[in-house]
């Protein structure tokens, strides 16, 4: 079940809230763990077993750290019990796979697993180990109450993609939330505009770039089109999602943090990493990055720091070369702007700025969405191949030419900018109602007709 779908919408969502809002304050996380088990069960009903252990294990793992003198070991045994999980159904089969490949006389007699990912497994547990880490530290006090801990750890607006919501962030609210007309109204309306930026722009911009990476003849400006049509989607596909996991919090009395803030209007590539997917760089920088030392030990050590951390950041988005490679590649990008390229960045004027930033986070991205190298290798030579698009490619562009400007504009503030202008006046909560329900319509209408529904961070 996805947010962006209708079943989710008009049946789920609507079921869930109407009860939610009739249940007395002290029965609603009760109700909200059932109700998120359910969600996560409907698409792989025996891994909701998995997490009702994984709930388990680190609730008590929780109070032995919290109430015990041998909190370390208790705290490495956590972590491990997490990673394990997390390691063998993510990279089990990759790590095999990658094992027959050195050596190929194991082939005959090597059995490479064959297992399925439990859909959002890389958020949950990243989830859990913070909390762990966080009572460690003291940061936060171990959870008495299963129920409360439970609702943590399954909530069912960002238990499948996200934001990676640490639990001394929410802490309190599992416990003292307070929902209010404003806080709901401002869930629908946000919520409204994720599902907005996921139908209307993310899977039409996905058709574009399948689209033209079937067509033959798609020349240099073909090529390019395909890199900003992708990198447009998995912008709207993934922040689109994060703002409806925050829409849905909201209407629950949750106030979960931005997990996006316009990332393609950055500078360099460390402004980029700081506004795009920041719950994941905030997890790796406190709970890795800082630990290791951070920039605080000289030139070597921060290198060191940043390859790692980006080496991992690389595998957690997926069990594949090529994520290893794209993480690889950024964690270079970073040293370098790191040791001597961010003084100079600052120093030119900030349209080559851009230029630079957009450039690399394209091609970066190219390193992302092709799994197969071999597909990597022969697209990236025509984006310096000077070549006219054949007549189907040119058909195809013009076709998604106003969308693909639509998507650019919308990738910026300008929008919002405009807005809260025309918010001060009296008839801006009447003109945001209207368009809110328009966009819903509209959402609904595109949902109905289409069978292009996918959603890219399901994989992680």
């Amino acid at each position: 079940m996805v947010f962006s779908g209708l079943t989710f919408i008009f049946a789920f969502l609507a079921v869930t809230l109407l009860i939610y809002f009739i249940l007395p304050r002290k029965f609603r996380n009760g109700w909200l763990l059932l109700t998120s088990l359910f969600f996560y069960g409907y698409g792989e009903p025996i891994y909701v077993l998995l997490m009702i252990s994984s709930i388990i294990v680190n609730y008590f793992i929780g109070l032995l750290i919290d109430k015990t003198k041998t909190r370390k070991l208790f705290l490495i045994i956590g972590i491990v019990i997490n990673l394990a999980l997390l390691g063998y159904f993510k990279y089990a089969g990759f790590f095999a796979e990658t094992l027959v490949s050195i050596f190929p006389s194991l082939k005959d007699s090597f059995v490479i697993p064959e297992i399925v990912l439990p859909i959002g497994i890389s958020f949950y547990t990243f989830q859990t180990m913070s909390y762990l880490i966080d009572v460690y530290r003291k940061d936060t006090k171990a959870q008495k109450n299963i129920i409360k801990f439970g609702t943590y750890v399954t909530m069912f607006p960002q238990l499948i993609a996200g934001p990676i919501v640490r639990y001394k962030d929410i802490e309190f609210q599992l416990e003292n939330r307070k929902e209010t007309l404003e806080m709901f109204s401002d869930g629908v309306r946000l919520f409204v505009l994720g599902l907005a930026k996921k139908v209307l722009l993310a899977n039409t911009l996905g058709e574009l770039f399948t689209g033209l990476c079937k067509t033959d003849g798609r020349g240099m400006f073909g090529h390019w089109i395909a890199l900003i049509a992708f990198s447009l989607q998995i912008y709207f596909d993934f922040s689109g999602y994060s703002d409806m996991a925050r829409g849905l919090g909201n209407m629950l009395g949750f106030r979960f943090l931005k997990n996006f803030d316009f990332p393609y209007i950055s500078r360099s590539i460390t402004e980029f990493w700081r506004r795009w997917h920041i719950s994941l760089g905030t997890w790796f920088r406190e709970y890795v990055y800082i630990p290791l030392g951070g920039n605080r030990k000289g030139k070597v050590r921060l290198c060191l720091n940043i390859f790692i951390v980006w080496c991992l950041t690389g595998l957690w988005h997926g069990a594949s070369w090529n994520f290893v490679l794209w993480g690889l590649y950024y964690g270079i990008l970073l040293i370098i702007e790191k040791l001597f390229l961010g003084k100079i960045l600052e120093k030119i004027p900030r349209f080559f700025q851009h230029v630079y930033t957009l450039l690399l986070v394209g091609l970066g991205w190219m390193l992302f969405t092709f799994t197969d190298m071999t597909e990597l290798l022969s697209f990236i030579p025509g984006l310096f191949k000077i070549e006219a698009p054949s007549g189907d490619a040119q058909y195809l562009i013009l076709s998604y030419l106003p969308l693909l400007i639509a998507g650019l504009i919308a990738s910026t503030p300008l929008i919002r900018k405009v807005w809260t202008k025309v918010y001060v006046k009296k008839c801006g909560i009447v003109v945001e109602a209207a368009m809110v329900v328009l966009l819903l319509v509209l959402c609904t209408a595109a949902l109905v007709k289409s069978t292009y529904n996918p959603f890219l961070y399901f994989r992680f």
